[in-house]
């Protein structure tokens, strides 16, 4: 059996900002997607993973990440942040924008592989949450949910609320895992890192077979 070869995400970089797909890079290996509610903390858990602080932008005001944002890890190893949805206090025109550029990507975007949604631990499974994890599950696409900012609960709380989401989604009937998650505390950042390991690791393998 293979080791999943572990990428560096350190050395993660910005790559570009699109308003749509039709200005990304070309379809050419792994993507794998972050979504969220635009108070989730997509942002925050990118420069916690990558330990860069200003990798994704991040602002006390919700809805900031207006554009498609690419990252790239290695060559054909990318990350996306998406646009968030849900709340967010800007004009209802440009909030449909957004909307558009992300069903554009997740419909069409043929390279993604994962999608990352993450979800404040206090307050999970909103509408959208469970509209994304539902057409995610018909796209067939493997899920890792995100319980964010679970350093706010105590450690009984946590585990009660992570009980909780797993069973509720086991209606879905997808590939979803569920994993608690903190950038304060650094919780979970090791089980992200380790679920993209295994997303991108048919390219790694490609990658270490050419050399």
């Amino acid at each position: 059996m293979n080791t999943i070869s572990r990428l560096n995400y350190f050395k993660t970089h910005f790559l570009l900002s699109a308003p749509n797909i039709k200005l990304m890079p070309p379809e050419q290996g792994i993507e794998v997607a972050f979504v969220g509610r635009s108070n989730a903390g997509k942002s925050t858990a990118l420069n916690a993973l990558t330990k860069q602080k200003n990798l994704a932008r991040t602002s006390k005001t919700p809805g900031r990440t207006q554009l498609i944002n690419v990252f790239e890890v290695e060559p054909n190893c990318k990350l996306v942040d998406l646009p968030g949805y849900g709340y967010a206090a800007v004009p209802e025109e440009m909030k449909q924008q957004w909307q558009k550029s992300l069903a554009e990507y997740l419909q069409k975007r043929e390279c993604l592989k994962g999608i990352v949604v993450l979800m404040d631990i206090r307050h999970p499974l909103k509408d959208l949450d469970q509209q994304m994890i539902e057409w995610a599950v018909s796209a067939d696409k493997s899920l890792l949910l995100l319980l964010t900012k679970a350093d706010k609960l105590s450690q009984a709380a946590r585990i009660k609320q992570l009980k909780m989401v797993r069973e509720a989604i086991l209606p879905f009937q997808g590939d979803i895992e569920v994993e608690a998650f903190s950038s304060t505390n650094k919780i979970g950042i090791d089980k992200l890192s380790s679920k993209l390991n295994q997303w991108f690791a048919p390219m790694t393998e490609y990658l270490t077979e050419k050399e």
